[in-house]
This record gives C-alpha cells, structure tokens and sequence, in this order.
C-alpha cells in the first residue's frame, strides 16, 4: 500500500498555528491509523504545480497513489473510505454522518469564519456588520448546543462529522466565545483530548517551528 502524502505550506506566521486545516486530515488518518508523511509548498510562492493541485492557492491537499483531493470535508470522506471506524457502513449512519459533515462546514463554519477574521486582526469595531456577524453565529452555537446537550457524539460513535465539527468550534473557542455555550465546550474538549488530535496538534506545531530558522 503506498503511503498517503499531506501537503500543507512549509511556514506559516504564529498566529494560525494549530490551525490550519491540514490538521484535520491528519487527524483523521491518526484516528484510522493510515501511515502517511507531511510535505510542505512554499507560503510566500503560490506557483503552476500548487494551483495544478489546490486551484485556489490554499492547503491542504492529499495525494493517495496517484490520485490527489483538496478541500478538507472531501479529504475526511476520502479517508473514511479507507477506515474502518470513522463511518458507519450501514446506509442510514453513513449518511447522518455525511449530512453532519456538510453541516460544520456549511452552517458553523459558514458563520465562524468571517467573524474570526475580525478576531485575529484585533479589529474590535462596533458596526452593524459586525453586530450582523456576531449574530449570525450566535444563532449557530445555540443551535448546536441543543443538539450536543443530548449526545456525546454527532452520530452515535466518533467520526469524521466530529473531526470537522470539533475543529470548526475549537477555532470559537480559542476566542473565549463558547462559554456561554457549554455543551460545545465539553464536546470540543471531549474531541481534542483524543490521543490523535493530540498528535496531529503537537505534529502541525513542530512543523512549522522547525520551519522558523528559514523565516528568520
């Protein structure tokens, strides 16, 4: 079996460390216990090959044999295939786990994103879209803290909906903005205190420092 390559950028700033996405899929492959290495693309040169394989200049991207996908929900999907405990094999499990997976990256992230940006460039400003954004997530962490008051996991075991999910509200969380919601708290704490989080965390962290003595 030939081994899976992850590609994700060589250097990133301090600031999204622990967060790029990269870490989903190698969380997943930690969790499916898939042998697989890291290569880095440069950050600052976005050339022919990277957008021949990301076409929209990002990370990551998977190359399992000779066949390569990017976009993180449909690396999950890719390596659930390859697993045997992180998707249900009976039709209707598979599918609420699917439709879970398009969730995070549909409904919360849809709302999480814009408003971290704001976040992580310390723009504090009070406007209306701002308050908008503020909104508009707040209505989807209170329905999401409905449903994971009831349940340990999204779909009866830990999955890949779960990978995806926990990641999406771990980036809120980073910024104090599940306190109020406690039921996702404990499920991002429940996710990330899985051994291969943990590795996949502590791998994407020594990535990068190793990479700061060329960044000098």
């Amino acid at each position: 079996m030939k081994e899976i390559i992850l590609t994700t950028f060589d250097w990133v700033p301090e600031v999204p460390r622990g967060y790029v996405r990269d870490i989903r899929a190698s969380w997943a492959m930690e969790e499916a216990g898939l042998a697989y290495r890291i290569e880095g693309v440069p950050f600052k040169n976005r050339n022919k090959e990277h957008l021949e394989n990301q076409p929209f200049g990002q990370v990551p991207w998977l190359k399992d044999g000779e066949f390569t996908i990017f976009e993180s929900g449909a690396m999950l999907l890719h390596i659930a295939e390859r697993s045997e405990n992180l998707i249900p094999n009976e039709p209707i499990g598979r599918s609420q786990v699917i439709q879970w997976l398009f969730a995070a990256l549909n409904s919360i992230e849809m709302a999480s994103v814009p408003w971290s940006l704001f976040k992580f460039s310390n723009d504090n400003e009070e406007t209306p879209g701002r308050e908008n954004l503020n909104n508009f997530l707040e209505s989807r962490l209170q329905r999401m803290e409905s449903v994971l008051a009831e349940r340990e996991w999204l779909v009866n075991d830990f999955s890949i909906a779960d990978i995806a999910m926990s990641d999406v509200l771990r980036l809120v969380d980073r910024f104090g903005e599940l306190s109020d919601y406690p039921a996702c708290k404990d499920y991002v704490e429940r996710a990330t205190a899985r051994p291969a989080f943990k590795k996949a965390y502590a791998d994407q962290l020594a990535h990068f420092a190793m990479a700061d003595r060329f960044n000098q």
